[in-house]
């Protein structure tokens, strides 16, 4: 009687060598997760630590407007001080919170959803200060300083571009329309500089973070990703 092959031999034998020949592609996708991984925990926890600069950075910054550019009615400035108060104490709260876990993965996404709802609310209550703390008698460029300064001064301190991005924008935009509404000297003029500055802030900071993946990139074993 001649030999046959057996088919359930044929087939239970088919998957283990693929099962082999994966492996090392699966050993490789897993290091490139935990790689990523890795990266996405350190970039979080330097945001953790920076945040603490963005929230002092902010009455500073807001006492020196008022001191240079101020003059709007004290009730007006009380307010945008306040308003001003209370982000700060929104960006040290959620620092507090996440300090106690600082390498904990979910603690650091949690912590990054606060940071960006709080700048988000920083951004408007310093654009206010264009309508309560800047008084209309100040000099042309007080407006172009006053959207500026503090969103150059975020980006750099915290080094994290949508962060920035989130506190740029509300300040741009009522900053730019204090400019027309309240007016300022220069009024629509003004307002375009506004715009155009912030742009530029907007511009570089993205053009950085680029700049900083590539060479993150570069600076991995080539292969590592492939296949």
């Amino acid at each position: 009687m001649a030999a046959r092959a057996n088919p359930l031999f044929d087939i239970a034998s088919a998957p283990a060598a693929d099962e082999t020949a994966a492996q090392p592609r699966s050993a490789v996708a897993h290091l490139a997760q935990m790689h990523a991984e890795a990266v996405e925990t350190a970039r979080l926890a330097n945001l953790l630590g920076r945040a603490r600069h963005a929230a002092i950075a902010l009455p500073v910054l807001a006492a020196l407007a008022i001191v240079l550019g101020g003059g709007a009615g004290l009730a007006a400035t009380i307010a945008w001080t306040i308003l001003v108060g209370v982000s700060t104490l929104a960006i040290l709260r959620a620092y507090g919170h996440a300090i106690r876990q600082p390498f904990a993965r979910v603690t650091l996404h949690a912590f990054a959803q606060d940071i960006s709802a709080c700048l988000l609310y920083a951004g408007f209550a310093w654009g206010a200060g264009a309508f309560l703390a800047l008084s209309t008698a100040a000099p042309s460029g007080a407006a172009l300083l006053f959207a500026a300064v503090p969103a150059i001064a975020i980006a750099v301190l915290l080094r994290e571009k949508q962060a920035a991005l989130l506190f740029l924008a509300p300040v741009a935009a009522l900053t730019a329309f204090a400019c027309v509404l309240r007016p300022f000297a220069g009024g629509a003029l003004a307002a375009a500089l506004v715009l155009i500055a912030c742009a530029v802030v907007a511009s570089a900071t993205v053009a950085v973070s680029r700049h900083a993946a590539k060479r993150h990139e570069a600076a991995l074993p080539h292969g590592l990703f492939a296949a």
